[in-house]
């Protein structure tokens, strides 16, 4: 049964949004009839909120108060490094920093990133060394399987002293929830995740499921970080069980390096101030609505990039911002 409209009371049912809901719902209404739903522990992310949320440049801003640094890429492989970096910049990061483990020159891109190479092996040194002027990490994108990135990623995770966003080839070099907890054990500051359903997989041992907001909470408790699944509808879970979701996004973002885009974008936001979890969020619904303004067919990362000032500015221009 697919409907024209759906009626629902106090409040949008999470069928309403995963699987198939969305095709099937048609054009969807909630109805006030003077529920409580103050105690609700999902909520849906809106155009609204990233104004709201996300905060305005201070008059007197420099480039180092939203730093960025992007550890990814490797010889042959510098295409996801370079999109996750210039959507950082595109999305409000003043500076981001590229590190490239086992770069040459000719590896290395050339635009406002700020790019140097990296040792082959135990870089993660070097990249400790730099962070204090940073106010987010990305780790992963573009760095391969080999034993050395296995090695410096985990030792990211357990000793950067800033919020750190892992994603792609650093997803799968951390093994499985149980060694994420362990590494993540003696962090302060946040740690997210962003798996796609294989990566999920590999850390959870088992894909989502039909039921992807429960899968996500779980795999939340389980490592002890932030984690984020990306799908048509995105779920972003915190360890406590809070999540949020993103409708936003289209069969428009099914080509390849979209997924180095959203983590560029996470990190900017959070940079800019925003807590993980709802920066990971915004960040889930800029990605999507900024590929709403591509047509239907033939859009590309790189796309995404070049939309996501526009989309932004526009929003909050909208808001009075």
């Amino acid at each position: 049964m697919r409907a024209d409209a759906t009626v629902t009371f106090a409040a949008l049912k999470p069928g309403l949004l995963l699987g198939q809901g969305p095709e099937r719902s048609g054009t969807v209404e909630v109805a006030d009839i003077g529920l409580d739903v103050s105690g609700a522990s999902t909520h849906l992310v809106e155009d609204a909120d990233v104004p709201r949320m996300l905060p305005r440049r201070p008059r007197d801003a420099h480039k180092w108060q939203t730093a960025v640094y992007v550890a990814a890429g490797s010889p042959g492989m510098r295409g996801a490094a370079g999109l996750c970096s210039r959507a950082a910049m595109r999305a409000g990061a003043g500076m981001v920093r590229l590190g490239m483990p086992g770069a040459g020159p000719s590896d290395l891109p050339a635009s406002e990133v700020v790019a140097r190479a990296l040792p082959a092996a135990g870089w993660a040194e070097d990249v400790l060394s730099e962070l204090e002027r940073f106010r987010a990490l990305v780790v992963g994108p573009g760095l391969g399987q080999g034993d050395g990135a296995r090695t410096a990623v985990r030792r990211l995770v357990a000793e950067a002293p800033i919020p750190v966003i892992v994603d792609a080839d650093g997803l799968n070099l951390l093994g499985g929830a149980d060694e994420v907890r362990a590494l993540a054990s003696g962090r302060r500051p946040p740690l997210l995740l962003t798996p796609h359903d294989g990566e999920f997989s590999r850390l959870a041992g088992e894909r989502p499921g039909a039921d992807r907001l429960a899968a996500t909470r779980a795999l939340a408790r389980a490592t002890s970080a932030v984690v984020l699944l990306k799908g048509s509808t995105t779920v972003v879970a915190a360890p406590a069980g809070r999540a949020l979701l993103s409708a936003a996004g289209s069969a428009r973002l099914a080509t390849a390096g979209t997924g180095d885009v959203l983590s560029g974008v996470i990190a900017a936001f959070v940079a800019q101030g925003l807590e993980t979890q709802d920066a990971a969020a915004l960040a889930a619904h800029a990605h999507g609505a900024a590929a709403g303004l591509c047509p239907e067919r033939g859009l590309v990362a790189g796309d995404l990039v070049r939309l996501l000032p526009a989309w932004l500015s526009a929003v909050t221009g909208a808001a009075g911002g």
